[in-house]
């Protein structure tokens, strides 16, 4: 069974340069995110397949589902647990038939179209967004609201991750749309304590859990 996890946590040296890709992995595993996504833009293939193994390594000792962003053949080449491709990365029909059924595939999406086409095409989990506002993704679009998260959340027969400019102000918010999980970037690489704030969002996260299960049984 595929592990579609609920806190995403994506790796990222660019919005900040105070922790390596590395380093963020370990202290968001510490603070309890049950997935790493490695994003990486700039580094070489090489550079990139050296970090990626070493996160997969880290991960796969504590049972933490790895993701690797856009690239593929990265993914295929460290044994990641599964690859998120955008709209203008690998067609995601295309690399289910290269990685088989048993590799997670995420797609992202911006609009109710682009989530079909993702759902049509064979994706595991479709990441949504940008919710809110942020800076830590430059080609995020325009912020989509968590009235049209619900609505997407209603209509998807996967599970969604909403992404973008989500935080421990908001996370509630995002939470009462239904969501599988989240995504968050700047909430934990931009903070002085990354474990720290990883752990807050997973407290908010459990709290709303245990408040809808309560709900549920009455």
């Amino acid at each position: 069974m595929k592990k579609i996890g609920r806190l995403h946590v994506i790796t990222d040296a660019t919005v900040q340069k105070r922790f390596s890709h590395i380093d963020i992995a370990k202290f968001a595993i510490k603070g309890g995110a049950d997935t790493i996504q490695y994003r990486e833009k700039h580094a070489t293939t090489k550079e990139m397949i050296k970090t990626a193994g070493t996160i997969r390594d880290i991960c796969k000792s504590r049972g933490i589902t790895f993701i690797v962003n856009d690239r593929v053949d990265i993914a295929m080449a460290v044994e990641a647990d599964g690859v998120h491709l955008g709209q203008d990365d690998f067609p995601i029909s295309l690399a289910r038939k290269i990685l088989g059924d048993d590799f997670i595939i995420g797609g992202s999406a911006s609009s109710f179209e682009e989530l079909k086409r993702c759902m049509d095409e064979g994706a595991d989990y479709i990441g949504f967004g940008s919710v809110f506002p942020t800076s830590s993704k430059p080609d995020a679009g325009p912020e989509q609201g968590v009235d049209m998260l619900k609505e997407v959340v209603k209509m998807s027969t996967i599970p969604i991750v909403a992404i973008g400019g989500i935080n421990e102000s908001n996370l509630r918010d995002v939470l009462l749309t239904g969501v599988h999980g989240i995504a968050v970037i700047s909430a934990v690489c931009c903070k002085d304590d990354p474990e720290l704030a990883t752990k807050e969002l997973l407290r908010i996260m459990k709290i709303h859990q245990n408040k809808e299960s309560y709900r549920i049984k009455i």
